[in-house]
């Protein structure tokens, strides 16, 4: 099949990639001429493990090139996949369908001939229905179908996700486009992977719900930290307690400095704005968003109480400044809000990320970001650990020590044992426990 992808950025760039792989040609078109000719020549604006190769064998074989126009591309597809960003809208939180429909119009221009439009991008319910008006209006005279295929892939492990995913959402409401969707996850279907065929609004709702679940769990989890200091137990046997119990499931009970990144804070405000306009507010997400904003903010304080309530003048060596591990991907991270904190509070910051340092300085200021791990415990008075790369979970700590001007280390993601780190002589303090 032929598939026209609108946008490269991470949903468009990782699904066109994949479904190249699985056999069908692929354009991914992007309005950005900079990163098409990046792409061109070989380059991945974003970090994904393995995704560079993949796109190179694709390119190599034929199934995968990259456009700045999207007209002929669309003219021939077969499905024309809307994978444009969707960020929160400035001062309601609502999501913003600008790009959305933009594509939407364009699409409507090029189409000749059935043409299965899908939104894959995170969209309120009811965008579905408004696509498929913007289409109709522009070409009353077009064959076409509207689709929502919400991604659910996480950052970091994105290609396994797309092509052995625990389940396909599929929101269909025209039987020739459930046909040509089924054909192109044909290759799902050997794998025996689940394909949910529901109603359109089903599905967009389906995205929200999952994200907005998640976000809750690892809210709680965090609650339960913070219980945990105050009585004396151990988060992590709390988390392992109730994990162990199938109707919970141990999937993010990881206890931490709130969650971020491209989906959660988006989804779940976005969520709680489109319950409200229905006059059927979701008061449990409500109050998920409001304990993550300050529980971000929060783990500053827990610095600066780890250095008896003063980090002025004092040098703070971060690691980790992503939102999670395995990506670039600075958005929503809570190094942006623990960062700026304690520099407000008068502390010097020294920082370490392994994929993550070129977008974190175009976010955060007068931090000196260094090149490894070691680099920046050197002459620091406290470090603090925030996101847990796999480097940082067998560190030398003796050399570490032996860096350090202080002995204080703060560890938001559990990664170390309380007694051991008590016996290199650190002043250990984490979550929870």
């Amino acid at each position: 099949m032929r598939v026209a992808m609108i946008g490269t950025g991470y949903v468009g760039l990782v699904s066109g990639a994949c479904f190249a792989d699985f056999g069908h040609h692929v354009t991914c078109i992007d309005k950005n001429a900079d990163k098409i000719e990046q792409l061109r020549s070989g380059g991945v604006p974003i970090y994904e493990p393995g995704l560079d190769l993949l796109i190179e064998r694709n390119v190599r074989e034929g199934r995968l090139d990259f456009e700045t126009d999207l007209t002929e591309a669309v003219k021939a597809a077969d499905v024309v996949f809307i994978a444009v960003g969707t960020p929160s809208r400035r001062g309601d939180g609502h999501a913003d369908l600008s790009y959305v429909y933009a594509a939407a119009e364009e699409i409507a221009k090029a189409m000749d001939g059935f043409t299965v439009v899908v939104t894959k991008s995170t969209v309120p319910v009811g965008t579905g229905d408004e696509v498929e008006a913007v289409i109709r209006k522009t070409r009353p005279d077009a064959q076409f179908a509207v689709v929502s295929n919400p991604e659910f892939l996480r950052e970091g492990a994105a290609i396994e996700d797309f092509k052995r995913p625990d389940r396909v959402v599929v929101g269909v409401e025209d039987d020739q486009a459930r046909e040509v969707m089924r054909e192109l996850y044909r290759p799902l279907f050997l794998n025996e992977t689940p394909i949910v065929f529901t109603a359109r609004r089903t599905s967009e709702l389906i995205k929200y719900a999952a994200n907005a679940f998640l976000a809750m769990k690892i809210t709680f989890i965090n609650e339960m930290a913070d219980l945990c200091e105050a009585v004396g137990a151990d988060v992590q046997q709390v988390a392992k307690g109730i994990g162990l119990d199938n109707r919970i499931g141990g999937k993010f009970l990881h206890a931490g400095p709130g969650y971020g990144g491209s989906c959660f804070p988006k989804d779940t405000l976005a969520l709680t704005r489109t319950a409200q306009e229905y006059d059927s507010p979701v008061r449990l997400v409500e109050t998920v968003v409001e304990i993550n904003d300050a529980r971000k903010a929060a783990m500053a304080d827990k610095v600066i109480k780890a250095c008896d309530g003063d980090v002025s003048g004092k040098t703070v060596a971060v690691l980790g400044l992503t939102f999670k591990p395995n990506t670039d991907d600075m958005r929503d991270a809570p190094s942006l809000d623990i960062i700026p904190a304690l520099q407000k509070a008068g502390a010097k910051i020294k920082a370490y990320d392994p994929a993550g340092a070129l977008e974190a300085e175009k976010l955060l200021h007068d931090v000196e970001m260094t090149t490894g791990a070691y680099l920046c415990a050197e002459d620091a008075d406290v470090m603090v650990i925030i996101t847990e790369w796999n480097e940082f979970r067998a560190l030398d700590l003796d050399r570490v020590r032996e860096c350090m001007k202080g002995s204080i280390l703060v560890d938001l993601r559990n990664i170390y044992d309380p007694a051991d780190m008590a016996e290199r002589g650190f002043k250990y303090v984490s979550i929870g426990r």
